[in-house]
């Protein structure tokens, strides 16, 4: 018997290719106790003994291929991928389900989903628990089962076992672990199919690998066993040597998968059905169960509390903008940038420190947003210039600036080449191309035209107590300071409106609008003031 990757001896070919194109020669050698050189002399024995022909399955020599994992091209047909995420998570202290916690702008459950859907999936079946908390949050192709009591992971395939089909390969993927990557689902299925085995464990290396199970493997390379490690005297010293480490995601032949689960046994402290077991029963059964090494370690990030979402959040941060920068976008600074899974932005747009892009959020090509700028569900057209602003459910055109200090609320739309300026709150309104509203002013249920340029302190009065009013501005309109325009009114194009009126009733197109006061002087009034307070 071998243990783990400790003993030195020539694992099979198949073997020892799948984990040099996933981990390379030095790291393949270390596990081995070997050197890196020592590994490509194992690889040339096999290549000059024509394995390299005949078993990669790919029609390519291993030095051609190694180390490059995207080479592979088996193709995954029926592929089944379940999720599990009917657990409540106690230890997260929360009302809201562990699966719905938020990861970047999606519920955390939705993460392996969405991994399973970019590998490709035919189906991608959630585990849910019986409230069903999760049934408003699944997109359109996930289909749904229920876990009808909380009896462990095997209970939770189990329950999805009639979306199961004998012929398929199946994938099953936690909730709870939402870093798996589709790169890592193709890897298992692939490797599972090539090599022909009833089910097939995901491992993964860890420098420090203490408090995971080790993967103990037999002469074949198979899976001889999983041992724990939690409790002192589980593992043996030699087994605690090993830093091949189960990530507790696995590929399952469907038929296999089908057969093994009746025979699961909830003989254990927690009275559970645990889906592990279902690999000793097929061993038992003298099927092969393999081992698939993934370069992953985010694959046993395991989410069970507000701390490890912390880290998880982090790691996640990290991917998304290294995502955007090698797509050609300049984030200035990284650490101190907010950017959620489903935004989308442009080349050569530059996103200053401190911003934050949320929800569904789109920047255009060559734009520059903050710093300290805040878009949520919001558009920022290409060439835009967005600085120290609020946008939430706005629109911002193309070569359009907002800022310093601005507030875009829901609705509201800038046109091409217009200006929202220093302290200006806008709120479903639409800007014309070109127009202005530099400073100090409120914009809420308006039109404003094409050029319009509106003076500082210009408020739309859109609510009489009852209901909502809208403005409606022309084009070319020159508003003074201080204006107000008291809805429902209509300003005509090319109109203006002199400093300080407050406009009630509708200016016709080309007119000046005065409306205020007429001033009055007093003469020698400061002279009686004074009068009157010596007096």
């Amino acid at each position: 018997m071998r243990i783990g990757a400790r003993k030195v001896s020539r694992p099979p070919y198949i073997h020892l290719l799948r984990e040099v194109r996933a981990l390379g020669y030095s790291a393949v050698g270390r596990r081995y106790g070997v050197s890196d050189n020592a590994v490509r002399k194992w690889l040339a024995h096999y290549e000059r003994a024509g394995a390299g022909g005949m078993s990669d399955g790919q029609g390519t020599r291993a030095a051609d291929s190694v180390p490059r994992a995207a080479a592979t091209v088996l193709a995954v047909s029926g592929l089944t991928v379940i999720v599990l995420a009917a657990g409540q998570g106690t230890r997260m202290r929360s009302k809201t389900p562990k699966a719905l916690h938020e990861l970047c702008g999606r519920p955390m459950a939705l993460w392996p989903v969405a991994a399973a859907q970019e590998a490709g999936a035919a189906r991608v079946v959630m585990v849910d628990a019986p409230a069903r908390p999760l049934e408003a949050v699944l997109g359109e192709g996930v289909e749904l089962a229920v876990q009808p009591e909380a009896n462990g992971t095997g209970g939770a395939v189990i329950a999805a076992s009639s979306h199961i089909d004998p012929d398929s390969t199946v994938v099953v993927l936690s909730g709870d672990v939402p870093l798996v990557s589709a790169q890592a689902i193709l890897g298992l299925a692939r490797a599972h199919e090539a090599d022909g085995a009833a089910a097939t464990l995901a491992s993964t290396v860890l420098e420090d690998p203490a408090g995971y199970g080790r993967v103990v493997r037999d002469d074949s390379g198979a899976l001889l066993k999983v041992v724990e490690t939690k409790v002192a005297g589980d593992a043996s010293e030699e087994e605690l040597q090993i830093d091949e480490v189960n990530t507790g995601i696995y590929a399952f032949s469907g038929a296999a998968l089908l057969d093994a689960l009746p025979r699961l046994s909830a003989d254990n402290a927690q009275g559970e059905l645990y889906l592990p077991q279902t690999l000793d029963i097929l061993r038992a059964d003298g099927q092969r169960v393999a081992v698939h090494v993934v370069d992953d370690e985010r694959l046993v990030l395991g989410v069970n509390d507000r701390v490890a979402l912390a880290r998880a959040r982090a790691l996640a941060q990290t991917a998304i903008c290294e995502r955007h920068m090698l797509a050609g976008v300049s984030i200035v600074d990284p650490a101190s940038t907010l950017i959620e899974v489903d935004v989308q932005i442009g080349q050569d747009a530059v996103i200053e420190p401190g911003t934050q892009l949320r929800g569904r959020t789109v920047v255009g090509e060559s734009a520059v947003v903050g710093p300290h700028t805040n878009a949520i569900d919001s558009q920022i057209g290409a060439g835009a210039r967005v600085r120290m602003a609020w946008l939430e459910g706005a629109r911002v055109g193309e070569g359009a600036t907002v800022g310093p200090f601005a507030y875009l609320r829901p609705g509201a739309r800038l046109g091409e080449g217009s200006k929202v300026g220093t302290f200006v709150e806008v709120k479903n309104s639409d800007i014309g191309a070109g127009a202005k509203v530099p400073h100090l002013s409120y914009i809420g249920d308006a039109d404003v035209g094409e050029r319009t340029n509106l003076g500082a302190g210009t408020i739309t009065a859109n609510y009489d107590g009852r209901e909502k009013h809208r403005t409606t501005i022309g084009r070319d309109v020159r508003g003074g300071v201080d204006t107000s325009f008291v809805a429902p009114v209509d300003i005509g194009d090319g109109a203006y409106t002199a400093a300080g009126s407050v406009i009630t009733e509708d200016v016709p197109a080309q007119a000046l609008g005065i409306a205020r006061a007429q001033q009055v002087n007093i003469d020698g009034y400061a002279e009686r003031q004074r009068g009157e307070r010596t007096a």
